[in-house]
């Protein structure tokens, strides 16, 4: 049996990328959020567009020579997985995370305002805990709306023209401070909150992509500041690192799927 063609996977990408933006994208922004090189993006986009799936403005306005989805390729649908799909995949993943760290976890997924939490496994110390389950993240002040907003249509973008909410005195209150901090999370594969949600509590994430790289979802840790970070302010590494690993095994799964 022959393999899954590369390609064609990254070309299902950018046309769900497209799809799901809120405005048309500039070449480097689909580039950026899917982690391939410009001249791969470039090739890949000119393509679609000689297929009639790919359109670029051409109106002189403020998204001229952007990219949009042609109507054509619309026919296709969105399809995707369905959250309590996600989270079915997610629960051996997330025990097993809960048991290697020692912490809570929880999975979230995208909505156009935020991240809505579709799975929480308790920390296994037996501390008072409650359940997350339906509780929403604010994209810029949690460590899954950081991890999901940095592979997401759009990225930053999404949030200008709104105010970011100041949540303690950590929490990032620029457009230009967003954008540099999903540039990090784009470049590490790993997003942090250290109390900037609330101001003793911290949590490390990292996404969940689907086929082509776009996030679907996000898997993240959370605790007590001094639990998740180190005295310089980075994420512990071996937590760091149990997160992206259990995120690189679940992004498999999903993969195989979608």
């Amino acid at each position: 049996m022959p393999g899954r063609i590369q390609s064609i996977e990254r070309a299902v990408a950018v046309l769900r990328l497209l799809d799901t933006a809120d405005q048309p994208l500039e070449l480097h922004e689909i580039a950026d959020t899917l982690g391939l090189a410009r001249t791969t993006t470039h090739g890949i986009v000119s393509t679609l567009r000689e297929l009639g799936l790919v359109g670029q403005m051409h109106d002189h306005g403020p998204f001229h020579g952007r990219y949009e989805v042609a109507e054509a390729a619309r026919l296709f649908g969105r399809g995707g997985p369905d959250p309590h799909e996600l989270r079915s995949l997610a629960m051996n993943w997330a025990d097993s995370l809960a048991a290697q760290t020692g912490l809570a976890v929880t999975l979230g997924v995208p909505t156009r305002a935020d991240v809505l939490v579709v799975h929480h496994v308790f920390r296994p110390d037996g501390s008072p805990q409650r359940l997350a389950i339906g509780q929403r993240r604010p994209l810029h002040a949690s460590a899954l709306g950081k991890a999901l907003l940095a592979f997401a249509s759009g990225g930053a973008r999404r949030l200008q023209g709104s105010d970011l909410t100041a949540y303690t005195q950590r929490t990032i209150r620029t457009h230009q401070a967003l954008a540099e901090a999903l540039a990090i999370v784009r470049q590490d594969g790993l997003a942090t909150e250290d109390g900037e949600l609330e101001p003793d509590r911290g949590s490390i994430a990292a996404p969940v992509h689907g086929t082509g790289g776009l996030a679907v979802a996000a898997l993240a840790i959370f605790g007590r500041r001094d639990e998740l970070f180190d005295g310089h302010g980075g994420p512990d590494h071996g937590l760091a690192d149990a997160t992206k690993a259990t995120a690189r095994a679940l992004t498999r799964q999903v993969q195989t799927l979608w």
